[in-house]
């Protein structure tokens, strides 16, 4: 089962690493038209041990697939990049409502 990420909930506060402010992504199947919500480490889970696959469709209609990484303070996140050296449309998503 393949996931679109469509937003991101992020977190107030400020954190050293972007990727770890987000509490939790907005996701759609839209192969069945299922709409759900789910933390970061959950969806690194899934992503890194079940086999699961969460994408985002970028401005220019590009699909990228996210890729599960840990922070040195080992926290799981997800993102779209494998270095910074790019810019990472994922944290370009709209908030959640």
């Amino acid at each position: 089962m393949a996931v679109r990420i469509v937003s991101i909930k992020t977190d107030s506060a400020p954190h050293d690493n972007p990727y770890v402010a987000i509490d939790s992504l907005e996701w759609i199947n839209e192969r069945i038209n299922v709409k759900g919500l789910t933390e970061r480490s959950k969806l690194y889970d899934w992503i890194k041990h079940e086999d699961g696959e969460a994408y985002i469709i970028d401005d220019k209609g590009n699909k990228t697939s996210l890729i599960p990484a840990l922070c040195p303070k080992g926290n799981k996140y997800v993102k779209t990049v494998y270095d910074e050296s790019k810019p990472d449309y994922l944290l370009g998503l709209p908030e959640c409502a």
